[in-house]
């Protein structure tokens, strides 16, 4: 056997050091690399080590030589994407609360690598800026600061944010707008507004588990339409549905939908707002992730195809693009007003000061479209990287969203792959992820999971995305397979 040089050691760790790079997605598919020469300058070896080097990681396909040009990070095609969801096209009492506590107390610990959390982290906010003007506006308005504001919310915050509609379809006025304790509120206020225990909420499928704890809280029940990861909740299964069914009321998220990150197309939207006028139902619109998108226009919202504010329910939050430990939202209830009022004097009263202050002076000094533009631009490239991720380090037969806007990636597993084991083993191990089946009342997605692109990327994140791969090629098979 001939034997090892230092040349074939120092190509072969040259190698190993560039693998690394592009397994940690330092080294982006499609990306360049450096020159022979310049490589060899700037690690001190041979023309010869680096050419070898770059030889091998060409044999194992990872780079790709292109004449006149060089070396580059071979590009993997991305995973297919999800098919329209299929659920049982029947009511169904919810029971999502306690496998959604066990997932959300799991992320809070500082040493997950935050993989299933929909937070955005906090580096990539004005955090310290905000916590200035919060401590300044209480030291200049100690009195308004510490009293109620019955109920609407503090003026200030409710003219920023009507101001800031004048960009979009739907011109609000200050009293149209309710304050809430983050959009969660919002949506609570409106469920138990056009709704009563026992009646049945339309919701996309997969669903946000936040707005299915809620109908499980108020004991209603959860009829799931069909939805596509790209398009959006199924309009001809939601009309059949309103005319077979007896549906109080429709919940959706049209632009950037969390799990699916689906955006619906506008034809589709004004659709869906006449829908559910023909048929007399209300529409409660969940837009928390509105103005994450990632290529302008800004997606309109389903209020601005009701002017008259007969049908739609408008809910929103800076929780996703600003403070989510502020916990401000608001809701534009429209002909519901009285009662959505009515509701919120006997829970919680008021939403706290402080946060509403302090946002309404953020706001007001500006900055924040272009905190918005630099936000959506990670958001964006955190999303790429993910999914490339995915492509790379996933069994064959993974399928994985193509979100236009948001942060969040639904990833479809082979259905011989246990979501919830693979999410108490990657806990296991450090690294939490959202198991499908918090996503669905009928247990649906038992081979799916949701991944958070929040985060700024990182090789602990690259390196934990990896990890999942590598768990779910190993991971415990479902009870169907």
């Amino acid at each position: 056997m001939k034997p090892a040089t230092r040349s074939s050691f120092l190509y072969d760790r040259l190698a190993q050091t560039l693998s690394q790079m592009i397994e940690q997605g330092v080294l982006r598919p499609g990306e360049r690399l450096p020159s022979v020469r310049t490589l060899s300058r700037r690690r001190g070896v041979s023309i010869s080590t680096v050419l070898q080097a770059y030889r091998l990681l060409e044999d194992r396909g990872l780079l790709e030589a292109r004449p006149q040009s060089g070396y580059y990070v071979r590009l993997k095609e991305r995973p297919t994407e999800p098919r329209c969801s299929a659920p049982p096209l029947q009511p169904q009492a919810v029971s999502v609360g306690g496998l959604v506590g066990e997932v959300m107390e799991s992320v809070s610990h500082p040493d997950i690598v935050p993989l299933g959390a929909a937070v955005p982290d906090a580096a990539l906010l004005p955090t310290t800026q905000l916590n200035q003007l919060l401590a300044r506006t209480v030291r200049q308005t100690e009195a308004a600061s510490s009293t109620y504001q019955l109920p609407l919310g503090f003026a200030p915050l409710r003219r920023e944010i009507a101001r800031r509609s004048l960009e979009e379809d739907k011109a609000l006025v200050p009293d149209e707008i309710l304050i809430t304790a983050g959009c969660l509120e919002a949506l609570s206020l409106c469920l138990r507004a056009v709704a009563k225990a026992g009646d049945t909420i339309a919701v996309e499928s997969p669903a946000y588990f936040g707005q299915l704890q809620l109908i499980e809280s108020l004991d209603m029940r959860a009829l799931e339409i069909p939805t596509h990861p790209r398009t959006g909740i199924d309009l001809g299964a939601l009309a059949a549905a309103l005319a077979e069914q007896s549906v109080a009321a429709c919940v959706v998220s049209p632009s950037f939908q969390n799990p699916f990150g689906s955006r619906m197309p506008e034809a589709n939207k004004e659709r869906l707002v006449g829908l559910m006028r023909t048929h007399n139902r209300p529409l409660i619109e969940d837009d928390l992730y509105g103005d994450l998108f990632f290529a302008p226009p800004r997606p309109k919202t389903l209020l601005a195809y009701d002017p008259e504010g007969t049908t739609v329910l408008y809910c929103n939050s800076f929780s996703k693009s600003l403070a989510p430990g502020y916990r401000v939202g608001w809701v534009v209830p429209g002909r519901w007003m009285a009662a959505v009022k009515r509701i919120k004097y006997a829970t919680t009263i008021a939403t706290a000061g402080p946060p509403q202050l302090a946002l309404a002076a953020y706001l007001a000094k500006g900055g924040y479209d272009r905190h918005l533009r630099r936000l959506r631009r990670i958001f964006a490239d955190n999303l790429d990287r993910l999914a490339q991720a995915v492509g790379n380090h996933f069994p064959e037969g993974t399928r994985v969203t193509r979100p236009q806007g948001g942060f969040v990636l639904w990833v479809e597993l082979p259905e011989t792959v246990d979501a919830l084991a693979l999410y108490r083993t990657a806990l296991l191990e450090g690294i939490s992820i959202a198991p499908g089946p918090i996503f669905s009342a009928t247990g649906q997605y038992q081979h799916c999971i949701r991944l958070s692109g929040g985060y700024a990327w990182s090789e602990r994140i690259a390196s934990a995305v990896a990890r999942i791969g590598t768990l779910a090629k190993m991971a415990p098979r479902t009870q169907a397979a």
